[in-house]
């Protein structure tokens, strides 16, 4: 395993956690920001358990190389729909910068664990 996919994979699944502990704490800032694109709080607790599981793919992938790739495809999936849902919702590059970035480390993580 290269160190390249440890360091990123890690920083994927740091932010997922991170990023569904906004969601499960309620975060106002989280909240609202989601809220406006028209998501409920049991919505926005759902998104949470998906990066909660993502995280611990990409964690358990390490020693499932499989399980590693699948949480990672799952992330670029959910961040591509993060991005769409912001587009939908005309936001600004501002508010949709987060989700892109992800969207371009999840990719990032998906081909360096075809590489593996």
């Amino acid at each position: 395993m290269s160190i390249a996919l440890i360091i990123f994979t890690a920083l994927l699944g740091l932010i997922g956690a991170f990023s569904a502990f906004g969601k499960y704490s309620g975060n106002a800032k989280t909240v609202e920001m989601l809220g406006g694109l028209g998501l409920e709080n049991r919505q926005i607790r759902l998104l949470g358990a998906i990066e909660i599981f993502g995280a611990l793919g990409l964690l358990a992938g390490i020693w499932l190389p499989i399980l590693g790739l699948l949480a990672a495809i799952g992330f670029v999936l959910y961040f591509l729909g993060a991005a769409i849902a912001h587009l939908r919702a005309k936001q600004s590059g501002k508010e949709m910068a987060p989700a892109l970035v992800l969207l371009v480390l999840s990719i990032i993580v998906v081909l360096l664990q075809l590489t593996r």
